[in-house]
C-alpha cells in the first residue's frame, strides 16, 4: 500500500549534478546583479557630470513650467471681486447638455449674471458679463476671476474686460480650490432639492427654471456662509442692521433665561 509519500530513487551522482546546476544558477544570477548595479552606478555617475556642467536642462522649445502661487481673493466690499465658471445642465438624452454661466459677487456671494446656452463661448461669455453690467447700470468689478478655460481666455471676452479696465486673475491649472466661490454655488445649485435630476425638456425650460432658482437663492436663501442673511441684503449692505438687530435679540432672550445660555456671547 503506498503511504503517500514518493520515494526517491536518485543515485549519488545525480543528487551531485543537481548540486552543481544550482550553484550555476547562483553565479549567474550574482554576475547579472554585479552588471545591473555597475549599470546604476555609471548613471548615476553619468547624472553628476551632467549636473556639474549644467547638462541636465530642458532641450525642448516650450515653455519652462512655472510654480504659481495660490490667487489672493480677498474681497472688502461688494464688485471687489467677480467670480466666474461654466457648468453643465441635463438635457432631455444622456449626453446631452445645457450650460449655466453664472458670475458671483465674492463679497456677498449674490450671482450678478447669469445665462445658459447651448455651446461654450468666450462670445456667450462676454454677453453675461456685458448683461450683468447692464442690470447693475454701469457697476462693474475691478478684478474678474476665473479658471483656465477656453471661454475664459478666449480673445472676444480678453478684449472686452481690457476695453473696461478691468482686471483678470486665474486659477492654477487644475486647482479648483482657487475658485471655490462659484464652484460652491453650482454644488448648492446641483443638491437643490428641486433640481431636475431627469433633466431640461429643451433650454428654455432649462432657463426658467434657473431663473426662479436665482430669485430664490439672491433674495431668500439664508447663506450660512455670510452669517445667514441672504446674498441680496449682505450685497445692498442690508446685513449690518439685520445683525445688529439679531444681537440684541439674543441678548433680550438670554437676559430673560440666563440658565437656557452656557456662553455668555452669542
Amino acid at each position: 500500500m503506498d503511504d503517500g509519500f514518493n520515494k526517491s530513487t536518485k543515485t549519488n551522482a545525480e543528487f551531485r549534478r543537481e548540486l552543481a546546476n544550482e550553484k550555476a544558477s547562483v553565479k549567474r544570477f550574482e554576475k547579472e546583479l554585479r552588471l545591473k548595479t555597475g549599470a546604476l552606478a555609471e548613471t548615476a555617475a553619468l547624472l553628476v557630470f551632467q549636473k556639474k556642467h549644467k547638462e541636465n536642462a530642458r532641450r525642448g522649445r516650450s515653455k519652462h513650467p512655472k510654480k504659481r502661487n495660490a490667487p489672493q481673493l480677498v474681497a472688502n466690499a461688494p464688485n471687489d471681486i467677480w467670480a466666474t465658471d461654466i457648468t453643465w445642465l441635463p438635457g432631455p438624452v444622456v449626453g446631452m447638455f445645457f450650460y449655466l454661466y453664472a458670475i458671483i459677487d465674492i463679497y456677498s456671494s449674490k450671482i450678478v449674471g447669469f445665462e445658459v446656452y447651448e455651446v461654450e463661448s468666450s462670445e456667450n461669455l462676454k454677453n453675461t458679463l456685458s448683461r450683468a453690467i447692464a442690470k447693475l447700470k454701469g457697476i462693474k468689478p475691478q478684478i474678474f476671476h476665473s479658471d483656465n478655460g477656453s471661454p475664459m481666455k478666449g480673445q472676444t471676452l480678453m478684449e472686452f474686460l481690457y476695453s473696461l479696465k478691468i482686471s483678470t486673475t486665474f486659477s492654477r491649472p487644475r486647482v479648483k480650490n482657487d475658485n471655490a466661490h462659484i464652484e460652491s454655488f453650482f454644488k448648492t445649485v446641483k443638491y437643490f432639492p428641486a433640481y431636475p435630476y431627469q433633466g431640461f425638456k429643451d433650454i428654455n425650460e432649462a432657463r426658467i427654471w434657473v431663473t426662479k432658482f436665482m430669485a430664490t437663492y439672491n433674495d431668500v436663501h439664508l447663506h450660512s456662509g455670510i452669517n445667514y442673511v441672504t446674498p441680496s441684503e449682505k450685497y445692498l449692505g442690508l446685513d449690518i442692521e439685520i445683525l445688529k438687530n439679531r444681537e440684541n435679540i439674543y441678548q433680550q432672550a438670554m437676559a430673560a433665561n440666563p440658565k437656557r445660555w452656557f456662553r455668555k456671547k452669542i
